[in-house]
């Protein structure tokens, strides 16, 4: 018996280190790639670096407007990622929580908005941006994606498995809505928060098309779009894939911290874990 189960743990182990290293593989050949002379990119042959070229690194944070566009990339999304789970909160909250004709109908009308592809708001949302003069600004980025609709229904199915009874509790103890949301539903449904608030950060950090559209000056330009300008078309280093590799591995680092961070939480919040029982 106990050689069976230890031979079932040791399958376990072989599946998840085979898997670990097929997701693993192509951050780890792009750091390897960025140690690595343009000569010895292009050597389909050789994985590892003869000699590492730390130099790479160097000329990538002080000879390029990288770091810039990182900073960019972060601050549109923090203020971004805020406004979202502002409002999503408040939504799924009122939907959820609050008794009204047609609450129904309206979370029916969200949804549908959701399977509307991206692309179609485009050109819509370009004409309102420009009526109201904020292309090619932060401000235009934030407020066109100020609402997030998956966070709005994550957190109205969160809100759903909190029990009835703490929300008339808090209600008879005089707690207004705000207080009701921010003491009480907010930290019973913390692990959806924070899977809400790591999956759209990602998103808004690596989105490229839509700030293509309304940005065009250097200093408001995001990572994706920086990198591609840059190092990719031509730019500051044309095809010089090592720098490519090592622009690409710092730009990924700020992500990597945070899920390094919040993976606790993550992890319970896709398991549907809220912290409550019965």
């Amino acid at each position: 018996m106990r050689i069976r189960i230890g031979l079932q743990k040791l399958g376990k182990a072989a599946l998840l280190c085979i898997f670990s290293i097929f997701t693993a593989f192509p951050f780890i050949w792009m750091v390897l790639s960025a140690l690595k002379t343009k000569a010895e990119v292009m050597d389909v042959s050789r994985f590892f670096p003869q000699e590492c070229q730390w130099g790479n690194f160097y000329q990538v944070i002080f000879n390029s407007p990288l770091l810039r566009y990182v900073w960019n990339s972060l601050f549109v999304s923090a203020i971004t990622l805020f406004l979202q789970i502002v409002t999503a909160a408040m939504i799924a909250y009122a939907i959820v929580f609050m008794k009204f004709k047609g609450r129904n109908f309206l979370f029916a009308i969200i949804m549908g908005t959701y399977m509307l592809p991206t692309a179609a708001t485009y050109i819509p949302s370009y004409i309102i941006l420009a009526n109201m003069n904020l292309l090619n600004t932060f401000t235009g980025l934030i407020i066109s994606n100020c609402v997030s609709i998956f966070g709005i229904f994550l957190l109205r199915q969160a809100f759903m498995q909190v029990p009835m009874g703490v929300i008339e509790a808090a209600r008879m103890d005089g707690a207004s809505h705000f207080k009701t949301l921010w003491y009480v539903v907010c930290p019973m449904t913390k692990s959806s928060f924070i899977t809400f608030g790591l999956m759209n950060f990602i998103t808004c950090y690596n989105s490229y098309m839509w700030p293509s559209l309304i940005t065009d000056s250097e200093e408001k330009l995001l990572v994706s779009q920086g990198l591609r300008k840059f190092f990719i078309e031509g730019g500051a280093y044309g095809t010089e894939w090592p720098l490519v590799m090592a622009g690409s591995a710092l730009i990924v680092l700020p992500l990597l911290i945070l899920f390094a961070f919040t993976q606790k939480w993550f992890i319970n919040g896709i398991g549907g874990d809220t912290g409550m029982k019965g």
